[in-house]
């Protein structure tokens, strides 16, 4: 494995301006106006050299492309120097053709079941989703084998509710620089803020019921 880097790190290096560090890895999206010139891309990305040990995540839709570089390893899931080679890579290649990126349309979602007891309840949803431990992680992560679903992440709990239930609320992951309005939206649309003491890491806001999300940055996660 190559240097590891914060997502602070990756972010000062030069020529990834189109990228924006998530939860898991950097993404970016490319709006192509068609299937068609996203498949190009998309074809592109799989002539790079060097796939077969460092490949991309790639999701093509009829209106663009989204990409997501990460190194993972048995024991490390984050950023490296690689993932910086390889995003300017694909970067280069979607000027190549015309495109250009939009990173304020990328996000990825976070479940977080809480339970007192951990272990109690992550064999159920590994059973039930088909997911498999997180290997730097595998007593609090899962995560799909093939990278299509969102991963889950468990919570301790001190206590379980009055009724007896678990409970389960939502991280969206969102670049910093949209955190704001995506705040001021849930609030407009008849949320509460119910912490902000680890912002700009996350604020959890709450529904008319109390079912909580996060919204959550890369920021201060170094």
């Amino acid at each position: 494995m190559t240097d590891r880097i914060t997502p602070s790190q990756f972010h000062a290096a030069e020529g990834v301006e189109d990228w924006r560090v998530l939860s898991e890895g950097a993404h970016t999206y490319f709006r192509t106006g068609s299937f068609a010139a996203g498949a190009r891309l998309v074809q592109a990305i799989s002539d790079l050299p060097g796939l077969e040990a460092h490949r991309p995540d790639v999701d093509l839709r009829h209106d663009g492309v989204t990409v997501r570089v990460i190194t993972i390893a048995d024991d490390y899931w984050g950023m490296t120097s690689d993932d910086v080679t390889m995003a300017r890579q694909i970067s280069a290649l979607a000027r190549e053709q015309g495109l250009s990126a939009d990173p304020s349309a990328v996000q990825t979602l976070l479940v977080i079941p809480g339970a007192p007891v951990i272990a109690e309840v992550m064999p159920f949803w590994r059973a039930i989703l088909g997911y498999q431990p997180r290997g730097d992680s595998p007593d609090e992560d899962l995560v799909d084998p093939h990278s299509r679903g969102s991963s889950f992440w468990f919570e301790q709990m001190e206590e379980t509710r009055a009724d007896g239930g678990g409970a389960i609320h939502l991280a969206i992951w969102v670049p910093y620089e949209q955190a704001e309005a995506r705040i001021a939206a849930a609030l407009a649309a008849g949320g509460h803020m119910v912490r902000d003491d680890f912002a700009p890491a996350w604020w959890t806001l709450a529904d008319a019921a109390g079912n909580e999300a996060d919204i959550s940055t890369a920021m201060s996660r170094d």
